[in-house]
């Protein structure tokens, strides 16, 4: 009996002995590692690597950038089952402990003992344990990063909420291919928002966390369906779903697949420009990281249209020289297979509209093409009767007489989907962007390496021809000899005021027909000048960016076209536009520019305030300006704002103008009459061997410049100029972005006066007289009379009809 009561003081003293030593233990170890703790307020600090995203004006994704997929939630945000399938695979006691679980941990203890610190076991981390080894710590397999990490999650959960703690955990958590937090996973796998996901789904990513490069539904979806179902069954248990939920998400079939961010809108182009500006601005790291949201100045409606013109003008022009052939051919003794052929397929780039498929069989009648998502398409003889075989640029074979002579068993080929129907396709040779006296002469020109020698594009020489003429017919001899006229360095000095680039400027007669290299923005905004009536503007990507926590950052001032601001655009770059930049551009008064167009709108500017002067250094003599209960802004009015270069007069602008809209009416842009509006001036170019061809067109609202042409430079045909490749796909375009915008004649600047003239010679004549044509000139240019046959002016009795101007 008394072996028993001294075995039993032994174990309790024992206990108490062991009791304090823990006390003493864990307050020296609180003593010595709690002070080296982080700081938990950091945690509310924290900045999540968030992509950078790039929008259209009008919201919508063109295109995400970062190495870390995420898209940052707030605790409300994320669905009730979503969080409750993260607590029944993580941490079903969350809710309840103090940061850490004793049970969890003395598992983990035992295990440790029992592999004496030589391998990693399993239990122990709550969802707070998590969160501080994320955060602050690292992954270091070691008994004191394990201590540390369970003070640190104490420490967590005295200074924050359970949703807070939580939110973070949910927000940072690594849950396979670069997809981090609930958010981005939820995009990665099934392309949804975390509201759309079914139980299923949220079970299947609340089960990633353990591994989730090795376990997901994507790299080893058997395993993750085993995952899936435990984590289901925990729910279940835990009493967050019922037993049919249970039952209906167990059964679900899972179509998880990787899907990037979802693009609302197809601009590579003006996506690139954006993160360049974005990384010059902020440097690489941060661009990609911060979450910084760019706004571009891009109409998602007309991108779409533009896209679309372009698309179609290639393809007209595609079919005009013939059918190049099959991509590529496959071996006929594959075709038993679909398998094979759908993985081939799939690894065929869509480009555009046009997608890849394989002939299956064909006959004198019809084929039959495989599709990568498994459809069969068929053609007939009418939906491929374009594809007459290509054998030069200008010469194509006789128009097909069966299916079967165009398209041949294992051909992989291109499809377009037409409102008709399927039909053949291919991807165009051509390459296009939408932004978005007349004798013969040869001169030495220094710029070319022989002698040059112009010459209009119909080989025709007109003799002495009215300027207005030549810009209608595209008279190449009367340009060069304008230039001549001015001078070289005259000319190239007024092209430059046009924002062309000196060195880009060739240094002889040729840059007077546009051999310069000059891409179709820079041309775009060139002519803006015209629509502008004199004023230049800068165009311009970037219409605002967001950061990471919602504000609109400042951008760099932008001047703007003011047609009536009485003599300020003169004054340009003076002082800056401070007024926030509007979201509708069409109301903004500011010039855009995109990868399609280059608006340049013309705006009523808000006049400066005109202030009373009168007591002013009163006001200075008694410190009024350093007194911060006297509002600045009001007693200095606001600043002016940053007004538009003039580079040309409003005369010589509506000169142009005039002259450019007779290249529409009469002459060779006359295709863009089918959008029947009256405000339309353009122009019309082919260089040599129609190597490229242009159309250039405007009206007071938006300026647009087409460019069709070979990455080669080798010739588009024989046949193809301007006004055949470029305008038709203007014309589409403007179509459309016209739309709903009423005509806006522009009025007659003063200056300008209306004069009879002698068609032959350019000569004034008298009002009434035969064959007289009227033409518009600066009333202080106005030609001379045209002399009679005695050398004598034919003024008549009443003297110079003009003498009024």
């Amino acid at each position: 009996m008394s072996q028993i009561k001294s075995l039993i003081r032994f174990s309790i003293r024992l206990f108490l002995f062991g009791l304090i030593s823990g006390v003493i233990g864990v307050t020296l170890l609180w003593l010595f590692i709690v002070p080296s703790l982080p700081p938990v307020e950091s945690l509310r600090d924290i900045e999540l690597q968030v992509p950078l995203r790039v929008y259209s004006a009008d919201d919508r994704l063109i295109t995400e950038i970062g190495e870390q997929r995420r898209i940052p939630l707030s605790i409300d945000e994320i669905p009730v089952h979503f969080k409750q399938a993260f607590l029944a695979a993580e941490d079903d006691n969350f809710y309840n402990h103090p940061g850490f679980d004793w049970r969890g941990t003395l598992r983990g203890a035992i295990g440790y003992a029992r592999y004496m610190g030589q391998r990693r076991v399993p239990g122990g981390s709550t969802i707070t344990q998590q969160v501080a080894r994320r955060f602050f710590l690292s992954t270091e397999f070691s008994l004191t990063r394990k201590i540390r990490e369970i003070f640190l999650a104490m420490k967590i959960e005295r200074e924050m909420s359970k949703d807070e703690i939580l939110e973070l955990y949910l927000n940072k958590e690594f849950l396979g291919h670069r997809a981090y937090g609930v958010g981005a996973a939820a995009q990665t796998y099934y392309g949804k928002s975390v509201d759309q996901l079914s139980i299923a789904e949220m079970a299947m990513i609340a089960g990633l966390p353990q591994r989730p490069s090795r376990v997901n539904p994507v790299t080893s979806p058997s395993a993750a369906l085993e995952r899936r179902a435990y984590v289901l069954r925990r729910m279940r248990d835990e009493g967050f779903i019922t037993e049919s939920e249970f039952l209906q998400a167990s059964i679900e079939p899972d179509q998880a697949r990787l899907h990037g961010a979802k693009s609302e809108l197809d601009a590579p182009w003006i996506a690139e420009i954006a993160r360049q500006q974005a990384v010059d601005r902020f440097g690489a790291k941060a661009a990609y990281t911060r979450g910084f949201h760019i706004v571009t100045t891009i109409d998602s409606r007309l991108q779409r249209a533009a896209a679309q013109a372009v698309i179609d003008g290639l393809d007209a022009y595609d079919k005009r020289h013939g059918w190049r052939g099959p991509e590529q051919t496959v071996d006929p003794a594959l075709l038993e297979s679909r398998e094979p052929l759908l993985e081939r397929l799939a690894g065929v780039a869509t480009v555009g509209d046009l997608l890849p498929a394989i002939v299956l069989k064909s006959d004198e009648q019809a084929a039959q093409l495989l599709l990568a998502d498994g459809r069969i398409a068929e053609l007939t003889l009418d939906r491929i009767e374009w594809a007459r075989e290509h054998i030069a640029r200008d010469r194509r074979g006789p128009p097909p007489s069966s299916v079967a002579a165009v398209l041949s068993p294992g051909d992989q080929v291109r499809l377009r989907d037409d409102p008709e129907g399927w039909r053949l396709a291919q991807i165009p040779e051509a390459q296009a962007a939408l932004v978005v006296n007349d004798a013969p002469v040869v001169f030495d020109d220094p710029s070319q390496e022989r002698s040059w020698k112009p010459q209009n594009f119909s080989e025709r020489f007109h003799g002495p021809t009215r300027l207005r003429e030549g810009m209608i017919h595209s008279r190449n001899l009367i340009s060069v000899r304008l230039v001549l006229a001015l001078g070289l360095d005259t000319a190239i000095d007024y092209v430059t005021g046009f924002g062309f680039v000196r060195d880009d400027i060739p240094k002889g007669p040729s840059m007077a027909l546009g051999s310069a290299s000059i891409t179709p923005l820079e041309l775009a905004s060139a002519y803006a000048v015209f629509a502008n009536g004199g004023l230049a503007i800068e165009p311009h990507f970037l219409h605002a960016i967001i950061d990471g926590e919602g504000r609109e950052l400042d951008l760099p001032e932008r001047p703007f076209a003011c047609a009536d601001c009485a003599g300020r655009a003169d004054r340009a770059g003076r002082a800056a536009d401070t007024r926030p930049i509007p979201r509708d551009r069409a109301d903004a008064g500011l010039p855009d520019a995109s990868l399609t167009s280059a608006d340049g709108d013309v705006d009523d500017a808000p006049a400066p305030r005109k202030l009373d002067l009168s007591n002013v250094s009163e006001s200075r003599a008694s410190g009024v300006d350093d007194d911060p209960s006297v509002d600045q802004a009001a007693l200095h009015g606001p600043p002016e704002p940053l007004y538009a270069r003039r580079v040309i007069s409003p005369q010589t602008a509506w000169l142009i103008r005039s002259m450019m809209s007779d290249v529409i009416t009469s002459g060779t842009g006359r295709r863009a009459q089918a959008l029947n509006r009256g405000d339309l001036s353009g122009k019309t170019g082919t260089t040599n061997d129609q190597r490229d061809t242009w159309f250039s067109g405007f009206n007071h609202h938006l300026v647009t410049t087409v460019w069709v042409g070979m990455d080669s430079s080798q010739s588009l045909g024989d046949l193809e100029q301007g006004g055949r490749t470029a305008l038709p796909i203007w014309v589409d375009y403007m179509q459309l972005a016209l739309d709903g915008i009423e005509e806006s004649r522009q009025p007659i600047p003063v200056g300008i006066v209306q004069a009879m003239i002698d068609p032959e010679t350019g000569e004034r004549v008298r009002p009434g007289t035969p064959a007289a044509i009227p033409e518009w000139f600066p009333a202080a240019n106005l030609p001379p009379f045209k002399r009679g046959s005695d050398g004598e002016a034919a003024v008549g009795k009443d003297g110079d009809p003009y003498d009024v101007f």
